[in-house]
């Protein structure tokens, strides 16, 4: 089995300071059916409507303040047109556009920004190929976070992640932590070499991640709720509107960020992840958690399988023009084929030295240096 490698050319480091990213703020998603996507996200998912019209719809959380966190936005083709961050200053903002301009990537600023709700913005295809978005400016809207009378049982309270797919993981993480992210867990071989790995800028688990495969491609976005409960109550929401083939994965809990999660899609396929209970990282000196490829507890802490669709189905991305990225396969060898087997289902683990099967959790992954 050919190994994975990182890519021989690197991602050169500017010599530009980078923009201090607060955290994932929003994504753009252009949906083919509005009308389905409202119904989906509004009356079954219950995100809050801040503004829309006859082409976009425009979200937020319980708990946010700013004008939104997710964009609906109707189109012919179902993908992703912005991966969007909170920058801490105006000037950021300035810093964004330089950093990716010497990285030689096309950038474009718009004072009065590109969507409603955001002012000054730059949007950059990085070098991924992902379209990322910087921001500062916001329009302020009423923070719900005590309209309890508004409060469902299954309530999302915060826009919490992105994941996305590239066929070079070791490039992309070398590219990010340029960027000013840091890793608190990653997945590696027993070569050192990084299969994915989350990354965070706002002190839980992660902001985004990169997972091995065909891209770029955005896996899914994710939304917190407080408690494991309002997860049960999204599955017995969807189980009792007889949508329950929106689910594709879960409940369960991960073994990477120890989070309670639930994976489901959207009528267009885009999937979304509900997600609960992973743990602060914000310290300096927070070490990074590094799981063996072969430990099947690192996706389930419970062992049970991942079904295939979450290896090998994502959502494409757009370019500034609004065209869809052309993906590029992975030539080695992918997580995937590590992971599963013949069967399709099965895991395989590696043996420790003696022979013995890996079967606790404290040699199934190491902290740091240390086993």
């Amino acid at each position: 089995m050919t190994a994975i490698t990182a890519n021989p050319n690197p991602i050169p480091t500017p010599t530009a300071p980078a923009p201090d990213i607060v955290r994932c703020a929003s994504m753009e998603l252009v949906v083919t059916d509005l009308a389905a996507s409202r119904a989906f996200y509004v009356d079954v998912l219950g995100l809050h409507v801040t503004e829309e019209d006859d082409e976009a719809i425009y979200l937020r959380s319980f708990e946010e303040f700013i004008h939104h966190n997710l964009i609906l936005r109707k189109g012919p083709v179902a993908a992703v047109a912005a991966f969007s961050y909170r920058v801490r200053t105006p000037e950021d903002v300035d810093k964004a556009e330089a950093w990716f301009q010497e990285l030689g990537c096309r950038t474009e600023r718009r004072r009065d920004g590109f969507v409603k709700g955001l002012g000054d913005s730059v949007r950059v295809q990085d070098p991924l190929g992902f379209p990322y978005e910087f921001f500062y400016e916001v329009e302020h809207v009423e923070r719900l976070h005590m309209r309890y009378d508004l409060y469902s049982a299954g309530e999302l309270v915060r826009l919490d992640h992105f994941n996305q797919v590239t066929p070079d993981v070791p490039r992309g993480r070398g590219y990010l932590e340029d960027l000013g992210f840091r890793v608190t867990e990653d997945i590696k071989d027993d070569q050192g070499v990084t299969y994915a790995a989350w990354m965070h800028r706002k002190g839980t688990v992660h902001d985004t991640a990169l997972t091995g495969g065909a891209g770029p491609r955005m896996h899914h976005v994710a939304f917190s709720t407080h408690e494991k409960h309002n997860i049960i109550q999204i599955c017995d929401k969807l189980g009792a509107l007889r949508m329950s083939d929106h689910i594709e994965r879960g409940p369960g809990r991960h073994g990477v960020s120890n989070a309670f999660y639930l994976y489901i899609t959207d009528p267009d396929g885009h999937r979304i992840e509900i997600y609960t209970q992973d743990y602060w990282t914000g310290d300096p000196d927070n070490p990074t958690i590094t799981w063996d490829v072969h430990d099947n507890q690192r996706r389930d802490w419970w062992g049970n399988p991942v079904v295939p669709s979450w290896y090998t189905e994502a959502s494409f991305v757009l370019d500034l023009d609004g065209n869809v990225v052309e993906t590029v396969e992975r030539t080695d060898s992918s997580e995937m084929e590590v992971t599963i087997g013949a069967d399709g289902f099965s895991y395989t683990r590696a043996d420790d030295e003696d022979g013995t099967y890996r079967g606790q959790a404290s040699k199934g992954f190491k902290i740091g240096n240390q086993l």
